[in-house]
């Protein structure tokens, strides 16, 4: 099902922004499918975090080709994971004259009509609208969406399949696929770069949801997003954890640094403990007792509001 004759995309300037990393061949493949948009973004920001392999050179080969939008190539002083570039292409965007700006990931690949579609249907600059992302690999949902059941209530669901009826459907948060209006940058603010990675898409989220903006997903729009592979569903301390085995020491730190960082802001220290608990409980019953000195080292900074690069 695609776009009626009457659903005409609204007339602004949207901002495609990324943050990369020593992945030439993901990031050029993500620009290729922007390039292929029925309605392309004006322009794409991508911020190189300090990458030592052929980034530049294949992104600067692809823009001289010849591209349907404007692409920077944004040189960052330092590496300052995805959060960091994410904020720094965020400002450049807005403060550049853009009416909204799409949060990608380098792995993330819109298909031809998504952004068409995200546009379309009575799009408002003060609702956060995102594609259905899709694993390639398993054809179900890169990540387990919320939806509203018949009374009312949020659940997760995991396919397509599992979807409500119709074509928008509102959501309560997202990240990957997130078009940002102006209004709502204005309000809220750019992403918090000091995150670094793996807490970005949870509270940038909170925030817009915080100061009022509400979220949904438009089923036209889809987007191939490979999804990690080894993720555990618990439900552990009336909390939903998703964990992934074997995350590398690097990850699972700033994971669980800024989850309980971010519990502490939202509904404080009780829930904060709690939460630094269940990952403890979790990460050791997954993993092993091995990386209990990782978690603890996390949960301590976390605690103290230590961010930024470790």
């Amino acid at each position: 099902m695609g776009l009626k004759s009457s659903d005409r995309p609204v007339k602004l300037s949207v901002v495609a922004v990324m943050a990369t990393m020593n992945r030439s061949a993901t990031v050029v493949a993500c620009i290729r499918s922007l390039a292929a948009q029925s309605r392309p973004p004006e322009r794409v920001i991508v911020s190189n975090n300090a990458s030592s392999d052929q980034t530049t050179s294949d992104l600067e080969t692809l823009r001289d080709a010849g591209l349907p939008f404007e692409l920077t190539i944004h040189p960052m002083v330092k590496n300052r994971g995805n959060a960091g570039g994410v904020e720094e292409a965020m400002i450049m965007a807005f403060r550049e004259g853009a009416d909204a700006v799409w949060i990608l990931d380098d792995d993330s690949w819109p298909r031809e009509t998504a952004l068409e579609e995200l546009l379309a249907d009575g799009w408002s600059p003060t609702v956060v609208r995102h594609p259905i992302q899709i694993d390639p690999l398993t054809d179900r949902l890169t990540w387990p969406m919320p939806v509203r059941d018949k009374r009312g209530r949020w659940r997760l669901v995991w396919t397509t399949e599992e979807l409500p009826s119709g074509n928008i459907i509102p959501t309560r948060a997202s990240w990957t696929g997130a078009l940002i209006s102006r209004e709502i940058y204005e309000k809220v603010g750019p992403v918090n770069g000091e995150l670094f990675i793996r807490g970005e898409d949870e509270e940038y989220p909170w925030r817009i949801e915080q100061a009022g903006y509400t979220f949904e997903a438009v089923k036209n729009a889809e987007m191939d997003h490979p999804g990690p592979q080894k993720m555990v569903h618990w439900q552990l301390l009336g909390r939903n954890l998703f964990l992934e085995r074997q995350l590398p020491d690097i990850k699972l730190y700033y994971k669980v640094r800024n989850m309980v960082w971010l519990k502490r802001q939202q509904s404080g220290n009780v829930d904060a403990l709690l939460m630094a608990l269940a990952y403890i409980i979790g990460i050791s019953a997954i993993d092993g007792p091995q990386r209990l000195s990782i978690i603890s080292k996390a949960i301590g900074a976390g605690w103290r509001g230590r961010l930024g690069a470790l």
